[in-house]
C-alpha cells in the first residue's frame, strides 16, 4: 500500500527533525510526506527544506500564519497538504503531528494491519509522554545527548499519555484507508475532529484499530495548557457531535464524576447551551451518533 502523510507545523524547530527522521528511516518506505509550514517564525522552514532538497519523499507546502483556532486550525492546515498532492492515489492517507517521534517498525505495523483486515478504516499505535517527576506540566524538557531513535525503553521513562482509552485513535498519530476517508468525507474543520471521525468511521462500518504493543513518542504535549478550559471545550465538543441535551446531560455527568468536580458539570452544561453555531454534520450523521451513544449508554448498564 502506499501512504500519504501529511503533517501540519507551526514553530517546530525544536521537533520537527526528530519526526522526520524517524520517518526517513522507517523499515517500510512507500510513502510522501507533505510537511505544511503554517507560517512559522523559527527554523521550522529551514529544517523541513533541507530534508525535501535530501530526499524527494519528503515535500514542503509554505502557508502565511493562520488564526488560531481550536481543532479547526490543524484540520485547515492539514486540507491544504492534501490538496496540493492527488491524494487520491494514495491507499492511506495519515494525520500526523510534527513532534511525534517514530519507531522504525510503524508504517510497516500500520500497513500489515490495513493489509490483513480489510474492514480496518482507521489504524494507529499508542501515544507515549516522557515521565517528569518533578513538574507534572513540564512535557517538554529536552535531554540533548537522548537518543529519541531509542524505543527500548528499559528504565520506563516513557509512560502511556493516559487521555482517552488504549482503544482510541489519538488525533497525533490518524492513518485513514482512502476508502473510509472518502466514505466521512474528509475531516470536520471544528473542535472534536479527531473522535468524530471515529463514530463517522463506525457509522459506515469500519473497524478502528489499536496496536496496543505499537507506541510513538510526543514531544511536546500540550493538554495540560488546556486544563482550565477543559470543561468549557467539553461542552463545546459534545454540541459538536451533534448530542441531544439528556445525552449531553448524561456525558458531563460521567466526565464531572470520573473528576469529582461538581463545578465541571454545570460549566459544561452552560457552555453546551451557549452553541449556537450551525453543526457541520447531517441529520443522518447526528441521528446516528445520537443512536450509538444511546446503545452505548444502555449496554454499560447491561441492558
Amino acid at each position: 500500500m502506499k501512504f500519504l502523510i501529511v503533517i501540519p507545523a507551526h514553530n517546530e524547530e525544536n521537533n520537527i527533525s526528530f519526526c522526520l527522521e524517524s520517518l526517513k528511516k522507517q523499515n517500510f518506505q512507500d510513502f510522501v510526506c507533505m510537511i505544511v509550514n503554517d507560517g512559522s517564525t523559527d527554523r521550522t522552514a529551514e529544517i523541513v527544506n533541507n530534508f525535501k532538497n535530501q530526499d524527494s519523499r519528503f515535500r514542503v507546502l509554505d502557508l502565511e500564519t493562520s488564526e488560531h483556532s481550536p481543532g479547526a486550525k490543524v484540520v485547515r492546515t492539514f486540507d491544504k497538504g492534501l490538496q496540493a498532492l492527488d491524494w487520491k492515489d494514495f491507499d492511506v492517507v495519515c494525520k500526523y503531528d510534527a513532534d511525534i517521534v517514530f519507531p522504525r517498525n510503524y508504517l510497516e505495523k500500520i500497513n500489515q494491519t490495513f493489509e490483513t483486515n480489510p474492514k480496518a478504516g482507521i489504524v494507529s499505535g499508542l501515544v507515549y509522554i516522557k515521565k517528569y517527576k518533578s513538574n507534572s506540566e513540564i512535557k517538554n524538557l529536552r535531554n540533548p545527548n537522548e537518543n529519541w531513535l531509542d524505543f527500548s525503553n528499559k528504565n520506563g521513562e516513557w509512560v502511556f499519555e493516559n487521555l482517552s482509552s488504549k482503544n482510541h485513535v489519538r488525533g497525533p498519530i490518524k492513518a485513514y484507508r482512502k476508502e473510509c476517508f472518502e466514505d466521512m468525507n474528509g475531516l470536520r474543520t471544528m473542535l472534536g475532529w479527531d473522535n468524530l471521525d471515529i463514530l463517522l468511521a463506525k457509522k459506515h462500518g469500519w473497524d478502528v484499530v489499536t496496536i496496543k504493543d505499537l507506541w510513538v513518542k510526543h514531544l511536546r504535549p500540550t493538554a495540560y495548557k488546556y486544563k482550565s478550559q477543559k470543561a468549557e471545550k467539553l461542552g463545546q465538543y459534545f454540541y459538536n457531535i451533534g448530542l441531544s441535551l439528556p445525552l449531553a446531560i448524561i456525558s458531563s455527568a460521567k466526565s464531572s464524576f470520573k473528576n469529582r468536580s461538581a463545578k465541571e458539570f454545570f460549566i459544561t452544561i452552560n457552555s453546551f447551551l451557549k452553541q449556537k453555531e450551525r453543526q457541520n454534520l447531517s441529520t443522518e450523521e447526528i441521528k446516528f451518533i445520537r443512536n450509538l451513544r444511546w446503545k452505548e449508554f444502555f449496554k454499560n448498564f447491561g441492558l
